[in-house]
């Protein structure tokens, strides 16, 4: 079986294993999405739950993720670009959406025709209401302060006037508010002040906007680690990413630990299998040797697919059992270190990176790779087909087959 960019074949899957045909893939797993959903929302109660899709939902796929989510509840959807918004509307997914980072070039007039919140930091608030004043059609916006990230954001400083233009905008039938957020910094730290002082001056920019005539209905703080350990934080909704993909946002809390699931397994299967001698170098700048004869497997992804060149030692299962990496990773595989010259690894057999059953995480990778489970799920590229399988389907004897898509994001408007 073969895939072309932006094709999508149905094939067998009964199984996590790979389907005939596909040498590589991630597996994304709709039922723990849906499951991370409903354990969140179960933290934060009564707020409501924005769950982040940007970046092709973490690289799990926008779309896949999205309707997984709504339909495990979530209220809204998050997205960076209005370009992706317009991609998850496109695909018929009607859930209220916020988009927040925006350029000169961003389509704020095509935002507002198709229904999509607008987050704004400053120099956009005119230009939406320029855009709604063309199309006699308000917009609906979400004004963002900078309580201390130091990113996107209105400056306390120049606060009192953005609210006070957003009340005249809305008077005059342009705009509505709807919403006031920040975006904590060091919530994954819960011991930190800095949490504190966000909160405060948040609250603070929250009496301003009143003062100026303003009353919104959400207000929003919380990232995934402040949805966990910040009740103070939740307000009328919490907006989540890493968690909703089963990752934790703690370095010294693990995902099962918070009850969520992974929903992303990297897979592929061993190109290669040769013995070598005591001494042998691996890789490029040979900065690894092997110190006996050994045997070593070939696997068939590299920094070209998103696994980090920098990773050392990370850890690999095959045919069941787990072995580190060796030597640098490459543009389009890098080396195992089988550990016995006579091993039963052969070509052909399941490697599996992270997920799954394998009991190694993202998060073991990010440790090798010197970064964090974020940027390893995400960073998984387009040459890697992302294979949807529902497992609560499978386990109910329903989908005996699964979308496989040749590139995150080729999926939308299909799944």
């Amino acid at each position: 079986m073969s895939t072309s960019p932006g094709t999508q074949s149905r094939v067998p899957a009964s199984s996590r294993g790979l389907p005939e045909g596909c040498e590589r893939a991630a597996i994304i797993d709709p039922a723990a999405i849906r499951h991370n959903v409903e354990t969140i929302a179960s933290y934060v109660r009564p707020a409501k739950v924005m769950v982040a899709v940007k970046a092709d939902g973490y690289g799990h796929g926008a779309v896949t993720t999205a309707r997984a989510a709504v339909e495990a509840g979530a209220d809204w959807i998050g997205v960076a670009h209005v370009t992706e918004a317009i991609a998850l509307r496109d695909a018929g997914i009607e859930a209220p959406v916020l988009a927040w980072l925006h350029t000169a070039q961003t389509d704020f007039a095509e935002a507002i025709e198709r229904s999509v919140d607008v987050g704004i930091s400053g120099w956009e608030l005119d230009e939406v209401a320029a855009a709604a004043s063309s199309l006699q059609t308000p917009a609906n916006v979400h004004l963002k302060i900078d309580t201390g990230l130091g990113r996107n954001g209105c400056t306390v400083a120049d606060w009192p006037q953005l609210v006070a233009r957003a009340a005249e905008h809305q008077d005059r039938g342009l705009i509505s508010v709807v919403g006031i957020f920040t975006h904590l910094a060091v919530a994954d730290e819960p011991d930190r002040r800095e949490t504190d002082e966000q909160l405060e001056v948040y609250r603070e920019a929250l009496q301003v906007a009143e003062e100026a005539g303003l009353s919104v209905s959400l207000r929003h703080v919380a990232n995934t680690p402040a949805a966990f350990s910040r009740p103070d934080a939740h307000f009328d909704m919490v907006r989540v990413g890493v968690g909703v993909y089963g990752q934790s946002p703690f370095a010294d809390r693990t995902a099962e630990e918070l009850g969520l699931r992974p929903a992303m397994e990297l897979r592929t299967t061993v190109a290669n299998v040769k013995r070598v001698p005591a001494g042998q170098g691996i890789s490029y700048g040979l900065t690894h040797r092997v110190d006996r004869p050994t045997a070593l497997a070939l696997i068939p992804l590299g920094y070209g697919d998103g696994v980090p060149r920098i990773a050392v030692h990370a850890p690999v299962q095959i045919a069941g059992r787990v072995y580190q990496s060796a030597g640098r990773v490459a543009m389009d595989q890098f080396v195992v270190d089988l550990e016995d010259p006579d091993t039963p690894v052969q070509v052909g057999d399941d490697v599996v990176l992270f997920g799954g059953d394998s009991g190694i995480s993202a998060a073991d990778w990010g440790r090798a790779a010197q970064t964090i489970n974020y940027e390893i799920i995400t960073r998984i590229g387009g040459r890697v087909p992302r294979l949807v399988v529902d497992s609560a389907e499978l386990a109910a004897g329903h989908g005996s087959t699964s979308d496989v898509v040749s590139a995150p994001g080729a999926e939308e408007g299909r799944a």
